[in-house]
């Protein structure tokens, strides 16, 4: 489980995180993205650090608009390289492009990036681990674990006595929402 609802009463950027995204149902293929991304981008740095930079990243990401990044060229990853407002590693935004271009392709197989999501349930961590890895670059076991919980396709975001997670458990997950 993580640990935000203790640190989201530090910053305010955490707060604001904390209190509207973080662990709230999406099916967005933008938001979903962006989360998988920006995720990405923590690892090996502090959450605090990639919220600051996440307007930047969304900027230089083209509002993480999969059809925009996945025809980046390696002159266009040059360049995010060589941009000093946002984090400047090229193995996670060469992961962003192939990533942008993963869920492209679930459009065909899948009719989108969250109906994949929503097709593979149930997992638990270590399953949903192994499958991102077949499919995604850059996504260990805890950056996988985030972006589920982040994006409340895995429970346990908020500890029990948040009072976010009150909020979030009046709304149905998306993969209850769809048609058997």
């Amino acid at each position: 489980m993580s640990n935000y609802c203790n640190i989201a009463t530090g910053h305010p950027i955490h707060r604001l995180y904390h209190d509207t995204e973080y662990g709230f149902p999406t099916t967005n293929e933008c938001e979903l993205f962006e989360r998988l991304t920006l995720e990405i981008f923590q690892a090996g740095l502090s959450w605090l650090i990639v919220l600051k930079k996440r307007e930047q990243l969304k900027r230089a990401f083209r509002g993480f608009d999969v059809n925009h990044v996945s025809r980046f060229t390696k002159s266009d990853i040059e360049l995010l390289k060589s941009e000093p407002s946002i984090i400047r590693n090229q193995l996670k935004i060469e992961a962003t492009v192939y990533n942008a271009s993963v869920i492209k392709a679930f459009r065909k197989s899948h009719g989108g990036f969250s109906n994949w999501l929503m097709s593979q349930h149930p997992k638990n961590s270590k399953e949903w681990s192994v499958l991102f890895k077949q499919y995604f670059k850059f996504t260990g076991a805890v950056v996988v674990n985030e972006f589920l919980l982040s994006t409340g396709y895995l429970p346990g975001a908020h500890s029990e006595n948040c009072p976010i997670a009150s909020i979030i458990s009046g709304i149905k997950p998306p993969w209850q929402n769809q048609k058997v």
